[in-house]
């Protein structure tokens, strides 16, 4: 990992940080170099770091801690009004400590469990959604985007993600060697490594010419010949050596929408991906095609993105026809 667990933990308030728990945490950090998602080792720090300092207020231990205490907290948050999904990371943030120190993992207690019960009975399970980014919206903002230095990167990322289906951790890791341009305008990319392929047995995705077009575009802008294609544009117009955050491709998708005319409130990194996900259900993909598009495991998310037009072309839905 990039930074030992510890430093998360054991200067915090509500952590019996004993010279042995220590020495077991740094020895697990030390070992799991390299085998986490840098977004996994972000998740684990944060959720950790704000039970510590809520079981600190509370004035119960974070580390170890009991079942009670973990159940009062998954209340606690229930009560804020947390989304069920962001519950549940907190618990197997708390989890995942408990496994790196030897220590009894709390979430396995019947209080927790019925805990956790408890909160999706009262939020309920359905996560809310990121507004969706389809054709027709793309093809607004493309139209309405400017020519500046920074605004041809935008429209290319843009293009990028939605032919790939790219998470935004994925479109920044890009490099101009994963790129292959095709002799009918097109192309492909290579995605090397992404959240469901910790291993990098990597993935290959197409490219449309107008991506690609814009792509050329933005590398002979900027002048890039190797290295990240997506990069920090800065004032005036200087271009940065390494690749973006992450946390940039958010706000490079909501500034486009908004300058487009459209509402950026519920625009995320995955609007895009859930946008591309309807448009090819609407176009007769099956689920399989789509997962298989999008690189998921499960059909779950992808469904979930087309659920109104698959209930569309569903056996009530037909039987009406």
């Amino acid at each position: 990992m990039t930074a030992p667990l510890p430093a998360v933990l054991v200067h915090q308030p509500g952590v019996l940080a004993t010279e042995e728990i220590v020495a077991r945490l740094t020895e697990h950090a030390r070992q799991a170099q390299g085998a986490l998602a840098p977004e996994t080792e972000r998740a684990l720090r944060k959720a950790s770091a704000a039970f510590s300092s809520w079981a600190g207020a509370e004035g119960v231990a974070a580390l170890p801690a009991s079942p009670e205490a973990l159940a009062a907290y998954v209340d606690a948050l229930s009560g804020l009004g947390r989304r069920p999904a962001s519950i549940r990371q907190a618990v197997w943030a708390v989890a995942t400590l408990h496994r790196a120190a030897a220590l009894p993992d709390p979430s396995k207690a019947e209080v927790v469990r019925l805990a956790l019960k408890r909160m999706s009975r009262t939020l309920g399970t359905r996560q809310r959604q990121a507004a969706p980014l389809g054709k027709a919206d793309v093809n607004q903002i493309f139209n309405k985007a400017g020519m500046s230095l920074r605004e041809c990167r935008d429209v290319a990322l843009l293009l990028t993600m939605r032919d790939m289906l790219a998470r935004r951790s994925e479109v920044v890791a890009l490099e101009v060697a994963d790129l292959r341009f095709a002799g009918d305008g097109g192309g492909t990319v290579l995605i090397k490594r992404s959240k469901t392929d910790q291993a990098g047995a990597g993935a290959v995705c197409w490219l449309r010419p107008r991506t690609v077009g814009e792509l050329r575009r933005w590398l002979d802008a900027a002048g890039i010949t190797k290295g990240p294609i997506f990069r920090r544009v800065g004032r005036p117009g200087i271009v940065g050596a390494t690749a973006l955050a992450d946390g940039e491709v958010p706000r490079i998708l909501k500034r486009l929408v908004e300058q487009a005319g459209l509402d950026p409130a519920a625009i995320s990194g995955h609007s895009l991906r859930v946008g591309m996900a309807q448009d090819l259900v609407a176009n007769g993909a099956d689920l399989p095609a789509v997962m298989q598009a999008g690189r998921w495991r499960s059909p779950t998310m992808p469904a979930r993105y087309a659920e109104r037009l698959l209930a569309e072309r569903g056996a009530v839905a037909r039987l009406q026809e």
